[in-house]
């Protein structure tokens, strides 16, 4: 389709309006009475020379302040610090067994580390072990993987698998 030099204009005029290739198919059709396909529109913006501008990136996030514990006037104590998180393997992993296994599975069932979390374990049937901690981004410590490997190994020994 041939546009004329003013049309060709309103095009431009679009595009640096920053409408995007629909947005000016859309135009086309309401305000200069051009029906074109989307692919058109593209090779038409192309042979004018024209650029479609990106979007503009959506602002950064604000860094939120953190609210620091005032400092104790002089001569007055300290605030006590806050309790020691507990060390792992302090506690002992221990896990179970479903009785009923999930589909696809060779065995499943739960685990709580040593730290008091708990997941769901599970060994598929290429012999890959998985765990899902219940609280997403836990990891257990190396210790409590190597003890949970260690039982489960023992538990599917017992079992027969």
């Amino acid at each position: 389709m041939i546009l004329d030099e003013t049309q060709k204009q309103t095009v431009a005029a679009w595009i640096d309006q920053g409408l995007k290739l629909s947005d000016i198919q859309k135009r086309l059709i309401s305000d200069l009475g051009l029906t074109m396909t989307y692919m058109e529109v593209r090779f038409l913006v192309d042979d004018l020379k024209l650029v479609p501008k990106d979007p503009p990136p959506p602002p950064a996030p604000v860094e939120k302040e953190v609210a620091k514990a005032p400092l104790p006037a002089p001569g007055q104590p300290a605030a006590p610090p806050p309790p020691p998180a507990p060390a792992a393997g302090a506690g002992r992993v221990t896990l179970t067994v479903d009785q009923v296994t999930r589909p696809g599975c060779l065995a499943s069932g739960q685990v709580t580390f040593s730290d008091g979390q708990k997941g769901d374990w599970y060994m598929d049937q290429m012999g890959r072990l998985g765990v899902a901690p219940r609280q997403k981004s836990y990891r257990p410590s190396p210790a409590d993987v190597q003890e949970f490997q260690v039982a489960l190994e023992s538990q599917l020994a017992r079992l027969g698998l």
